[in-house]
């Protein structure tokens, strides 16, 4: 039988990447550019700068990805790519571009979801068993989710205001830690010696998460706080706070996990999101569900953040399902993960 290859893209926010996944185990090529330096001024992504950056940099990430040695291109027997939810423009570029190479090699075309993407990075540990529940924990969502089968979701919870990298960034930008502040926050707070302070834990119902309080409160506390003549807090006080935070957020975060874990009864539990790189999440996640029974999977670092390996990967499903895109596709900046 010919083998499956899939040429991937994914372009939903400041990353832009190229895959290529052959037989659904075999990463031939996983190229990410980012835009994380060009964005460092605005403390933050400027959706206008980040469509522009795709646009000069995707025929770049291509051209990498496919001068893999002895690859031919005419092997490529299917097309995936990002469709939502992201950013309108950086996701447009990824689209046009996918489409233009599908019909080019008159092969089908995969629209794929980015959080569907995040769960599925974890088949590059292990593979899945039915049912489980994922997380997912990003600068942009917060989501408990149920798959009782390959590619069906089913939202248990989900943040009612900010998601959890969100507001890690929020409070890092408050402690004056540069951006991308979640991922500063992470690496000041590894100490393991530091004393943390009890914060208030959120009441929500259900599996569901809020953040936008706990944040709201732990800047008013940090505005409070004496700082030097420049205006910068002390390294200790920046550190406390670091590590309070990200104990406060993470476990919110993990003690819905293993409410929902044990009420579904799965055998397994899968972390995928930029915020499953945060090491207290990685180890404390081990411990929650230690005797538990329960597997715990993890992405490797390599695959946290937003590249084209995780899209080839839940493509892969897609096209043993059937579900191809037309050519007429367009991106969905607002696309639901429950309706995949």
């Amino acid at each position: 039988m010919k083998d499956e290859v899939i040429l991937a893209l994914e372009s939903s926010c400041d990353e832009t990447a190229v895959a290529i996944l052959k037989n659904g185990t075999e990463l031939l090529a996983n190229t990410v550019n980012t835009q994380i330096e060009d964005h460092k001024r605005f403390g933050g992504v400027y959706p206008e700068l980040a469509s522009r950056l795709h646009l000069k940099n995707i025929t770049k990430v291509l051209s990498y990805a496919l001068s893999l040695k002895g690859f031919d291109y005419h092997t490529i027997t299917h097309v995936a790519v990002t469709g939502g939810p992201g950013l309108p423009g950086a996701l447009q570029i990824g689209v046009m571009a996918a489409k233009t190479i599908a019909q080019y090699l008159n092969v089908p075309l995969i629209s794929v979801h980015h959080l569907a993407g995040h769960i599925y990075a974890n088949e590059y540990v292990t593979e899945f068993k039915y049912p489980l529940i994922a997380l997912i924990a990003s600068g942009g969502n917060s989501e408990i989710v149920y798959l009782p089968s390959p590619m069906k979701f089913e939202i248990l919870g989900e943040t009612e205001d900010d998601a959890i990298g969100e507001a890690f960034d929020k409070v890092a930008r408050e402690l004056g830690l540069p951006y991308p502040g979640g991922v500063n926050l992470d690496k000041i707070s590894r100490d393991g010696n530091i004393e943390t302070f009890k914060l208030p834990r959120p009441k929500v119902d259900g599996y569901n998460l809020s953040y936008s309080g706990l944040k709201s409160h732990l800047v008013r506390m940090i505005q409070k706080e004496p700082r030097d003549k420049d205006g910068n807090l002390p390294l200790d006080v920046v550190k406390r706070y670091a590590r309070s935070t990200e104990v406060a957020f993470v476990d919110q975060l993990l003690d819905k996990l293993a409410l929902a874990a044990k009420d579904y009864h799965v055998s397994q539990v899968v972390v995928g999101g930029g915020v499953s790189a945060n090491s207290y999440l990685r180890s404390h996640v081990k411990e929650v569900f230690a005797d538990t029974g329960i597997e715990v999977m993890i992405p490797p670092l390599w695959c946290t953040t937003d590249n084209a390996a995780m899209i080839a990967k839940a493509a892969h499903h897609m096209i043993e399902q059937g579900k191809l895109a037309p050519l007429s596709m367009t991106s969905l900046p607002n696309r639901a993960l429950a309706e995949e």
